[in-house]
């Protein structure tokens, strides 16, 4: 990994709390070097109302001072601020992150209005098209990184789903060794004819048989029943970036299950991200 990493957290100044921020400050106080952090100010115009008579849109000086300078400083920390006006909100953080070549984005995700998960479009693009993992932040999860919970999917034989699955590994082992956290994983499964090749999977890795975790069931509510079980603060996922028949990416309705299951941090990886070492 680069001796300084930057994490790209978004902040949408229609926002009255910015819990990307807060959790990037946070998680960096448990990081040895501290990470450098680029906060990306920009409106998601599909999740907010852009008209002139929305006063959240409108911020002075003082609000950069008072909601992101301060705190970053207070923490110990230091920050580039961008600004960014574009319509293509998704597509400008994608390109943002690559260009400070950020070691992952924090996304802030808004609460649940309803039972089911929803999540718009143009983030199901931030997460299949960012060049490093998607954190989603969610409101009133853990602060700390002291478990995390690792899904895997052994049981598939596409090699694109064996890669996914050693990135997902690798990044896990990463993050785990950041904040010396405790590390598990988990393989849902749902035909007992094609079940998860135990031993492999402790080979990979290298966890206790203990931290493994393969049963069987809906991979949603096998991820989120261990999560729960073992009290884990971050949960760490992949994603296939399938094209639909109109060339269009899939939004991807296991990930999109398991996310809306989950109360805790999600951080999910695609077939672009890479572990850097």
């Amino acid at each position: 990994m680069q001796a300084e990493n930057t994490v790209f957290v978004v902040v949408d100044p229609n926002d009255d709390r910015h819990i990307a921020l807060e959790r990037a400050l946070i998680t960096s106080k448990f990081r040895n070097p501290s990470p450098k952090l680029t906060v990306f100010v920009a409106v998601d115009g599909e999740a907010v109302d852009t008209r002139a008579t929305n006063d959240h849109l409108f911020r002075d000086e003082f609000w950069f001072r008072d909601q992101i300078r301060k705190p970053v400083e207070e923490a110990g920390l230091t920050c580039e601020i961008q600004v960014c006006w574009s319509s293509d909100w998704q597509g400008a953080i994608i390109q943002e992150s690559k260009r400070c070549d950020a070691e992952m984005i924090y996304l802030p995700v808004h609460a649940k209005t309803s039972r089911r998960f929803t999540f718009a479009e143009s983030k199901w693009e931030v997460l299949k098209k960012a060049r490093c993992p998607v954190v989603l932040i969610r409101p009133g999860a853990h602060d700390e990184r002291k478990v995390i919970l690792a899904a895997v999917n052994f049981q598939a034989d596409k090699d694109k789903q064996k890669a996914l699955n050693k990135e997902i590994i690798q990044r896990a082992k990463y993050t785990a060794g950041n904040y010396n956290a405790e590390l598990h994983f988990v393989n849902g499964y749902l035909d007992s004819m094609l079940y998860p090749d135990r031993g492999a999977l402790a080979n990979q890795t290298g966890v206790p048989a203990e931290r493994i975790h393969v049963k069987q069931g809906y991979t949603d509510e096998v991820v989120a029943g261990v999560a729960s079980a073992i009290d884990a603060d971050l949960v760490i996922m992949g994603t296939l970036n399938q094209l639909g028949s109109t060339g269009t990416l899939l939004r991807g309705n296991t990930a999109e299950r398991v996310i809306g299951a989950l109360d805790v941090d999600v951080m999910v990886c695609n077939e672009l991200t890479q572990t850097k070492v």
